[in-house]
């Protein structure tokens, strides 16, 4: 399912730049194209990110309880968009492969 319209909360890939495949959370949708956005790490919600929707791969999967209280106002801390993120950003690594040899 390709999402084409992006929404506060939604999660995204940038294309280009020197931040290319790395995900972000939307936390705000700007005039002329531009959408704010935030890693919960390097790009705080503090200071969010600006970048242009061309940029940008939206992806189908959205933060909601994160989405929920952005709409609402409510305080929303880095470290939970970090944690959501944490999956995208830093995947965990496949079984070690040295472990295998020592079962015999």
């Amino acid at each position: 399912m390709k999402v084409t319209s992006p929404a506060v909360g939604g999660i995204c890939q940038s294309k280009q730049g020197r931040d290319k495949g790395r995900y972000y959370l939307i936390v705000g949708i700007e005039q002329g194209g531009l959408i704010a956005v935030t890693d919960g790490n390097f790009k705080k919600l503090a200071t969010p990110k600006k970048k242009n929707i061309k940029h940008l791969r939206l992806l189908p999967e959205k933060a909601e309880t994160i989405a929920l209280k952005i709409i609402e106002g409510k305080q929303v801390f880095d470290t939970e968009i970090f944690s959501a993120l944490k999956n995208y950003n830093y995947p965990k690594p496949d079984a070690e492969v040295g472990n295998e040899n020592n079962q015999a």
